[in-house]
């Protein structure tokens, strides 16, 4: 292992490494066996994107894709329910933060906000 030296900020914190330009390369390009390879088994909806804005709502609002989607679309939680003919209160339980959605759930949201289902399974 090569010799580091570290820079830090004026608490003490390391903030910076410096190393040999070898194991600077070595990290950077690897060797054969510098890498692990890990399997991927391709999804339906890997294709499947999400506008920037619908993003910035999931962060900015802390909620989740499907209430993102139901925000970007100008919909209060009543009246998306009411397009699903279900009660508000289940549409709140759709949309909670880590919930997994049935296919039937992700096919009707995916109709009322013109979207493809992928872009609500991810």
């Amino acid at each position: 292992m090569a010799q580091l030296q570290y820079i830090n900020d004026e608490r003490g914190t390391p903030q910076y490494v410096v190393l040999p330009v070898a194991e600077y390369e070595r990290l950077l390009f690897g060797e054969d066996d510098a890498w692990e390879s890990i399997p991927y088994e391709r999804k339906d909806n890997d294709n499947a994107t999400v506008p920037g804005e619908v993003v910035n709502i999931m962060i900015d609002e802390d909620v989740s894709l499907l209430a993102a989607w139901r925000i970007y679309r100008g919909l209060s939680q009543a009246q998306a329910a009411e397009k699903a003919g279900v009660r508000q209160s289940a549409v709140s339980q759709y949309e909670r933060k880590g919930n997994r959605l049935q296919g039937k759930t992700i096919e009707l949201f995916a109709r009322i906000y013109g979207i493809s289902p992928a872009q609500l399974d991810m």
